[in-house]
């Protein structure tokens, strides 16, 4: 039986507790959390134990799911790979990038499994394309949001942005050539909506747009590649491909027949993958557990949620100075 222990029971963290209570072969063993209210809300819904001394929970669990404020990530991550614990820590991996690195050496020091919490790489509109294979060349995502006080202690970069970032590092396995962005603050202060073109060294680029002042959620993504066009709705669990293949079909026929001009003639063949529906969160923390206990790689390791903060601190500079050439 794997013992699990929880740092952080906010919104969030109750997600959490109330996925590991559902999986199999898992004992959670407690949680911390210095937020009294917070605790006594956890207790009153969960009934498991509230821990006050966050050595002593360390020394009871074999790993840990950090949940608590990223400014916290590092510190607690830490203490529990001097330990040996295994680690789950929620995006983004850390608060700066020098702690993300440290924490990246740390984890291959202790030789124990950590993944991060790029929760989206387990929507299943996104794993329904596992079996096509994606060399994107033009990606464009829009993740919008309504005004939440909650998560405004930074950036939308770092709130809503990083999601799509992991997915497009996920598949374009390339070096990032180019970066620019810009974004505003309107009603936090810190920016509430931003706009970051990456350039890739094999000529891909991605086009991402986040906002948390918008009037309804989307959360997008369309990407382009030779002979087929993808959309992805995180939201709605929908993910369709169009290709153009060829065809001996006469053209009055055909649905959508594209003529060549050199007497071939091919169609766009539209399919709808077959999304299998799952719980995300209860996903990520699940294969985290059998990661752990068969010995098995993580899906998102250290190094790649690194990977995301690092893009996400770029754009962060760029918006910056943006912002500071144009006076925003």
């Amino acid at each position: 039986m794997l013992r699990i222990g929880i740092f952080g029971a906010g919104h969030l963290g109750k997600i959490h507790i109330a996925q590991w209570l559902q999986i199999k072969d898992i004992s959670l063993v407690g949680f911390y959390d210095p937020d009294d209210a917070q605790a006594s809300a956890t207790i009153d819904q969960f009934k498991i134990p509230r821990y006050i001394d966050i050595e002593k929970l360390i020394a009871d669990v074999d790993a840990v799911d950090i949940i608590s404020t990223t400014t916290t990530h590092y510190a607690l991550a830490k203490k529990c790979l001097h330990n040996g614990k295994h680690v789950f820590i929620e995006k983004p991996l850390a608060n700066t990038l020098e702690e993300g690195m440290e924490l990246v050496k740390l984890v291959k020091e202790a030789n124990v499994k950590c993944q991060i919490g790029h929760v989206e790489r387990y929507n299943p509109a996104f794993l329904a394309l596992s079996e096509y294979q994606l060399q994107p060349m033009f990606i464009e995502a829009h993740r919008l949001s309504q005004f939440n006080p909650r998560g405004t202690d930074v950036s939308v970069i770092l709130d809503l942005m990083i999601h799509d970032i992991d997915i497009v590092l996920c598949m374009v396995k390339s070096p990032v050539k180019r970066i620019s962005a810009s974004g505003v603050s309107v009603l936090s202060e810190t920016a509430d909506i931003a706009n970051a073109r990456i350039e890739f060294d094999n000529g891909c680029v991605a086009n991402l747009t986040s906002s948390r002042i918008s009037l309804k959620k989307m959360r997008k993504m369309r990407i382009f590649q030779r002979d087929a066009y993808i959309g992805v709705d995180f939201l709605e669990k929908k993910t369709e491909i169009i290709r153009l293949k060829e065809t001996d079909a006469p053209m009055e026929m055909m649905d959508f027949p594209i003529e060549l001009g050199n007497g071939a003639t091919k169609i766009l063949s539209v399919q709808a993958p077959e999304i299998t529906s799952s719980n995300a969160i209860k996903s990520e923390l699940a294969e985290f557990a059998a990661a752990i206990i068969d010995d098995k790689s993580v899906r998102v390791s250290v190094y790649d949620g690194y990977q995301a903060m690092d893009v996400a601190h770029q754009i962060l500079k760029k918006m910056s100075l943006h912002n500071e050439l144009h006076n925003v």
